[in-house]
């Protein structure tokens, strides 16, 4: 498998683990609120991260590079996880997925207005973007929850660019220091109202989340985008909501129609084409 396929198939299983994240999102933010999903997120996967960051510290061998990189897109990370967790406890987790796919278009329009955009990307947009619509069929009203995860959408749109600035780092490190800054949330939380402990099904919840969604898909993310562009990355990212929404049948019982079928064909489709041509470097 050549460096274009592997860092196809590692964005693909990202966009997987990501999809499994929303139903579970929903019922750990019904239980401990926003701050508290954002912070204990945070320190799980750092409790995960915590033998590997040992290792290459006793070693002398931190990548300060990743570690820079990491801290940047963890402000962009963390503000974005929590006006995800928020907005999609106000609104469905397909909205919620559809809204968060809108990253696609400001990351494109960054590159149209600050370095020229490739046209062949065009088609893959378009055709990202009705298969999106029609597979999470949004409502057309708006909610604050929706506006709340439309916020969140710059966020990540801000994280795959800075991912693509600091791809060449190490991973491991990255996705550490990416996942610290959420843990600052401890703070507000606590003077909020007091931190109560989860519930075990959502102390589970949150360590599948840490673990899977948290630590294994930003490392496969950092890692995918050495070898992919940002705004074909995010074309790629448009199969989320696909998962998403088996997730949802599966956990929540959200049925998958028609229409939703169709556009997770057409989502298909746009990374199908997306993906033709030249790797990144």
């Amino acid at each position: 498998m050549d460096r274009r396929l592997a860092g196809v198939a590692a964005l693909v299983l990202t966009t997987l683990l990501w999809g499994s994240s929303f139903p579970a999102i929903k019922l750990v933010v019904l239980d401990v609120g926003s701050l508290g999903y954002t912070w204990m997120r945070g320190i799980a996967s750092l409790a995960i991260l915590a033998p590997y960051l040992a290792y290459r510290a006793a070693r002398g061998s931190i990548d300060t590079h990743s570690l820079r990189g990491g801290l940047a897109a963890g402000v962009a990370y963390t503000l974005g996880l929590w006006l995800q967790g928020w907005g999609t406890g106000l609104t469905t987790a397909s909205n919620s997925a559809f809204i968060t796919a809108l990253h696609m278009v400001w990351v494109h329009a960054y590159f149209a207005l600050a370095s020229g955009y490739s046209m062949r990307l065009a088609a893959p947009l378009a055709l990202a973007l009705l298969g999106t619509a029609l597979l999470t069929r949004p409502d057309t009203s708006v909610n604050p929850g929706d506006l709340l995860v439309l916020a969140s959408s710059f966020m990540w749109a801000a994280q795959v660019l800075i991912v693509d600035r600091y791809s060449r780092g190490d991973p491991l490190t990255f996705t550490a220091a990416q996942l610290a800054v959420s843990t600052v949330f401890l703070l507000p939380d606590a003077l909020h109202g007091g931190v109560e402990p989860p519930s075990p099904r959502t102390l589970a919840l949150i360590v599948y989340l840490a673990a899977g969604p948290g630590v294994a898909a930003f490392a496969l993310q950092v890692w995918g985008q050495r070898y992919v562009n940002p705004a074909a990355a995010t074309i790629i990212y448009q199969l989320e909501p696909v998962f998403a929404a088996v997730f949802a049948r599966l956990t929540l019982g959200e049925r998958m129609g028609l229409s939703q079928v169709l556009g997770a064909a057409l989502i298909l489709a746009a990374v199908t084409t997306a993906e033709k041509g030249k790797e990144r470097r």
